[in-house]
């Protein structure tokens, strides 16, 4: 039995019990990743979690998978070959559409997995605009938020946030054929000496700093792949598909309290 929303006819999603239906869409981007990693690599990520997620769910469960999208956010990377980067109200437009199709197929609840960094906040606000218009719960999730496995420890702990040892080592376990590790290198490292005796500013965090890609890297990568194993990549990716699986368990028993109406004081 298949989970893809896609593949079935209109007719049969007309009879999907929507009181307990979650319809799951994986965005992505396509953007550069260095010399190692497909441009695909956030969109890959993201479709091939949620597929192993479902697949660990099991069908007949009330998931439907929409199509990934392949294009995000990805202003930061533009200027290297291969990067294909959509507007912000382009972006914000594709998704209050799909919102908007989504519920007017009598859907309630609506899922963003997202695989690129870029693009969260613009998602978080995106999901408020689209509860108020549609009524739908809408969710935004990043697998790459979930813990990664207890003993871990990242060679590039702080500045590998794009194509370093974490994003590598998933691609190694996800699509190794588009892989080639003979051309990984280290890059992005200088940052760290920008940031000694802040007690504030970081790449992320409380204040973070607006950043393009070309302030911290000339290859593009920002982290160090020249660790990232298989076996590394098959651990963080089993605890991204167990943490995704539960996560979409509890957004299908959510739902927001009755709240009776309250006498003015």
């Amino acid at each position: 039995m298949t989970v893809s929303l896609g593949h079935l006819s209109t007719t049969r999603i007309g009879r999907i019990d929507k009181s307990r239906a979650v319809v799951v869409q994986p965005i992505g981007a396509m953007e550069q990743h260095g010399a190692h990693l497909p441009v695909l690599t956030d969109a890959i990520t993201s479709q091939r979690i949620t597929e192993r997620a479902l697949a660990q769910i099991g069908p007949d469960q009330g998931f439907w998978m929409l199509p990934g999208l392949s294009y995000g956010k990805s202003s930061e990377h533009i200027g290297y070959p291969g990067t294909i980067a959509l507007s912000m109200t382009t972006l914000a437009a594709l998704c209050l559409d799909i919102g908007r199709s989504v519920a007017q197929s009598g859907f309630r609840k609506l899922v963003f997995v997202n695989g690129h960094g870029g693009q969260p906040e613009l998602l978080s606000v995106l999901a408020r605009d689209i509860r108020i218009e549609t009524g739908l719960e809408v969710f935004t999730l990043m697998p790459n938020d979930f813990d990664t496995p207890d003993d871990f420890v990242a060679l590039d702990p702080v500045y590998g946030i794009h194509g370093g040892q974490h994003e590598t080592s998933m691609m190694l376990a996800l699509a190794p054929e588009l892989v080639d590790m003979t051309l990984a290198e280290k890059d992005g490292d200088a940052i760290l000496g920008a940031y000694e005796g802040m007690e504030h500013l970081s790449l992320y965090g409380s204040v973070p700093t607006a950043w393009v890609t070309r302030d911290l890297s000339v290859s593009g990568v920002i982290g160090d792949p020249t660790g990232a194993t298989v076996e590394l990549g098959e651990r963080i990716v089993a605890a991204q598909v167990a943490a995704l699986a539960q996560t979409l368990r509890e957004i299908q028993r959510f739902s927001f309290p009755p709240l009776g109406a309250r006498e003015s004081v």
